[in-house]
Parts: structure tokens; C-alpha cells; sequence
């Protein structure tokens, strides 16, 4: 008879696979099974626009850890199946594959069980309870490759959403040789990730390339022979009406929490509508871990709850479930910076930190510069907007944004002075390397963060 410990995993994406190998990294010897409902195992969401670009050759190939992998870890995976119950009182878990009826005790469980596409109240969007023909989300591989088959060059593809998914998807489809239009409810392009004077740069940049309609609201969708032919939007200023042909409709208007496994074993939801977690990623019911998309954890800055969406931050969740569900000790940082970056049509953006809408806590004081990734003189330079903010109290950098060459890496070196809790007076003295092949004498980030010192030393001297 063995004493292992047993644990139970609810879902195979990054933070339940990642789950899965911290925890065997942390006890060799426990019993790991995993649940997922779909058909593959751990792959990349993130990389899904690419699959459909070509960029990475086929789906199979966003797989990161196969089936094999984890018998070689000896983590026992069930995939196209269903968990349909869990007795938190005998700690046992019912699930279902097909006509097969799965019965597992546990010791500890970790629920990551993602989230689920949000679809607008758009009319018409449904027939039988199914998108249309034509229409379609992007979440997973068979998301990718129904969309995949609808692209044809010359024929017209319409994204609902102007978010870091729905510009990933309007390159793609552009580079695939179709006539592309964005639509987006809010003022401005990428609401969530910069602020509007940043992304109205980007979003005139896109605008030669692509139709992006903002402060529009997709409304009704017309529907010949079972299939899309035309999306009805309406400008949210004037109220005019207006119909857009599309043989395409993608919907990029984000997601919601999974939240209902969890609230069945009295799982405590959060204000977000997603499962509050601490630091070691525990829930409110011992011995229940939650990892993902499925919750909720607080803003290192405003320390604000807010759902968790980016795959760098469900990693380090898996990381401190699996690590601590397999007897270990992991803690995340009191809440999460929120660092992030992408590219499209050419162009590289990366943040850290809230944009400025949600800084509500805080006396918030910006500085930008232009400059150029390498002296003006050489030649091969590439431009660089940054924009830094600061807590006027503290001198705290609390944000950062930025749009041109290598924006991500210097995203990175600002997000290290936010968890660090730097002031913009420390941060601007930093030394950067310099060599004029390669980079200025004086680094766009440290120059953005002296504009900023000015401004509060203005503040002060104010009456």
C-alpha cells in the first residue's frame, strides 16, 4: 500500500500542464493525473495567428508538451474528458470520456479551467444555437483551423475587436491577401495595453494597411444561405447605421472566466467573476489551487482585482500551484505587474504597469520621448516612442509604455524597477549600454523618465 500524495489537475492548458510538471518536480513520487476536456494536450494559444499565417508551419507544431512527454513524467492525462462532479467531503472527482466513467480520489486539486470566449449581443449571430458559417472565434487549434479554411486572397474578413488578438488576427489575415476591416466599440485601438495618444500613432500606421472603424458597435449580422454576407454597426456618437460585406467575422472581444466546477465546492468568486487566489495560488477552500484564466489576483499597482489573461502570468501560477499542492513553497509577488508586448504590420508595443484610465489611486504624472534606437548620425536607426509614468507622491515608476524597435526589451528593464519599487530619480541615472552600432549614448527609457522628473520638480515648486 503507498502513502503517495494524489493530485488532480482540471485542465492541461500552460497553468494546468505547468501545474503538472512543477508538482512533479517538487515530489517524484506523487500520483499526478490531469482532465482536460479537449483533444490536445499543453499547446500555445498565444501562437495560434501564427499557425494560421504560416509563420510556424502547422498546429501540431504549438503542441509544447505531448501526450508522451508526460507518460515519460508519469502524469497521467485523459484528454476529451469531462470532470462532472467533485465530493469535497470524500475528496473524490467523477469524470466522463465518452461512455467511460473515471473515478479518482485526491489530496489536493488544482482547477484550471480557463476561460470562455465572450460573444456579443450581436442579432442573428446564432442559428441553432451555433455561430454562423463564417463566423468564428480564436481559442483553440479547431478555432485555428476553421478559420484557416475560410481565407481566401481577395474576399473580405471583418474582426470584431481591437485588442492585442484582433490586431494579431487583421495582420494575419491581411498577409493572406484579404481585405481586412477591424471594428471596435471603444475611442481607440488597444485600449487595455496602451494609452490612446500611444495607440493613435499605431492606429494611423494600420489605417494604410487595414479599415479600422472605432466608436462603432457591431449590431445585427445578415446571413445568406446559412452563411455571413454582412455585419451592421452603429456609430456610438451619431447613432448612424451602417452595413459592412464580409465573407469572414471573427470575434475578439475577449473572454470570461470558467468559473462553474469551482463554485460548485464553494470556491470564493471574486469581483472580476473570476476565482480568488493568493499568492501560492490557493483558493478560499483547502487544499483547492486555481491557476489561469479561471481567476482573479490583485494589481501590483492598484491593488485592484483583475482577471488574469496573460500566459507569462498563468505559467508562474502553474508554477506556484503544482510547487505548493506537491508539498513545496512557491509565492508569487503580491500581485501582477501586467507586462506585455506584441507585433503587427511591422510594428513592435509592449507595456507594463495599468494604462492611464485605471490609475485611480494615485496622483499619476506622464513623461514621452521620441528618439531612435541608435545615434541619429548612423545609419539602420529605427524609432522608439517611450512613455513613463510615476506616482507623483512617491516618485514611484508605477507604468511604462512603449512603440518602435525592441520595445519589449526595454519594457522588460522598466518592469524590474516597478516590482523593485524605483523612483524616477533612481531610474534615470541608470547606465545603459552604449555603442553607436547598436545603441545611443543615452537610452530612450532613461530619457522618457527625465522628462517626468521635470515635471514633478515643476509640481513641487507650484504654489
Amino acid at each position: 500500500m503507498t502513502n503517495a500524495r494524489r493530485i488532480i489537475i482540471i485542465g492541461c492548458g500552460a497553468g494546468g500542464g505547468t501545474s503538472a510538471q512543477f508538482a512533479r518536480k517538487t515530489d517524484r513520487t506523487a500520483s499526478i493525473t490531469i482532465f482536460e476536456k479537449g483533444k490536445y494536450p499543453q499547446y500555445s494559444k498565444c501562437g495560434l495567428p501564427y499557425a494560421i499565417a504560416g509563420t510556424v508551419p502547422t498546429f501540431h507544431d504549438l503542441i509544447e508538451f505531448s501526450e508522451d512527454w508526460f507518460k515519460k513524467e508519469h502524469i497521467e492525462v485523459h484528454l476529451e474528458t469531462s470532470v462532472e462532479n467533485i465530493d469535497m467531503q470524500h475528496q473524490r472527482l467523477i469524470a466522463k470520456k465518452g461512455s467511460e466513467r473515471i473515478e479518482k480520489e485526491f489530496d489536493s486539486l488544482i482547477l484550471a479551467t480557463g476561460a470562455i470566449p465572450w460573444i456579443p449581443p450581436i442579432k442573428n449571430i446564432q442559428k441553432n444555437g451555433q455561430l454562423l458559417q463564417g463566423i468564428s472565434i480564436l481559442r483553440t487549434i479547431d478555432d485555428g483551423e476553421h478559420i484557416l479554411s475560410q481565407i481566401k486572397k481577395g474576399r473580405k474578413a471583418t474582426i470584431i475587436g481591437a485588442g492585442l488578438i484582433g490586431l494579431e488576427m487583421a495582420d494575419t489575415l491581411h498577409t493572406k491577401g484579404m481585405n481586412v476591416t477591424v471594428v471596435e466599440a471603444l475611442p481607440a485601438i488597444l485600449a487595455n495595453t496602451l494609452d490612446e495618444d500611444m495607440s493613435e500613432p499605431v492606429e494611423q500606421v494600420l489605417q494604410q494597411k487595414i479599415s479600422i472603424l472605432t466608436n462603432h458597435l457591431a449590431i445585427q449580422v445578415k446571413e445568406n444561405h446559412g452563411s455571413i454576407a454582412a455585419l451592421t454597426i452603429k456609430n456610438n456618437i451619431t447613432g448612424e447605421e451602417k452595413k459592412i460585406e464580409t465573407d469572414l467575422l471573427i470575434i475578439a472581444t475577449g473572454t470570461k472566466p470558467e468559473t462553474s466546477l469551482a463554485k460548485t465546492i464553494g470556491c470564493k468568486i471574486g469581483k472580476t467573476h473570476g476565482i480568488q487566489v493568493n499568492g501560492k495560488s490557493e483558493t478560499t477552500v483547502k487544499n483547492v489551487y486555481a491557476v489561469g484564466d479561471c481567476t482573479e489576483y490583485k494589481d501590483f499597482v492598484t491593488n485592484e482585482p483583475l482577471c488574469i489573461g496573460l500566459g507569462s502570468i498563468v505559467v508562474r501560477q502553474g508554477i506556484a500551484a503544482g510547487t505548493n499542492a506537491a508539498g513545496g513553497t512557491y509565492s508569487l509577488p503580491p500581485g501582477v505587474l501586467l507586462t506585455r508586448t506584441s507585433e503587427f504590420f511591422g510594428m513592435e508595443i509592449a507595456a507594463v504597469g495599468p494604462v492611464k484610465q485605471e490609475v485611480k489611486n494615485l496622483q499619476l504624472v506622464t513623461g514621452k520621448y521620441k528618439g531612435f534606437s541608435k545615434p541619429e548620425y548612423f545609419p539602420g536607426k529605427d524609432s522608439i516612442t517611450m512613455k513613463v509614468g510615476a506616482d507623483e507622491e512617491t516618485r514611484r515608476i508605477v507604468s511604462a509604455q512603449a512603440v518602435g524597435s525592441n520595445a519589449a526589451q526595454r519594457i522588460n528593464t522598466l518592469a524590474s524597477a516597478v516590482l523593485s519599487k524605483m523612483t524616477i530619480d533612481e531610474f534615470r541615472k541608470l547606465e545603459t549600454a552604449y555603442a553607436p552600432p547598436i545603441a545611443p549614448t543615452l537610452d530612450a527609457l532613461t530619457l522618457a523618465c527625465d522628462v517626468v522628473a521635470l515635471k514633478l520638480t515643476r509640481k513641487r515648486r507650484e504654489p
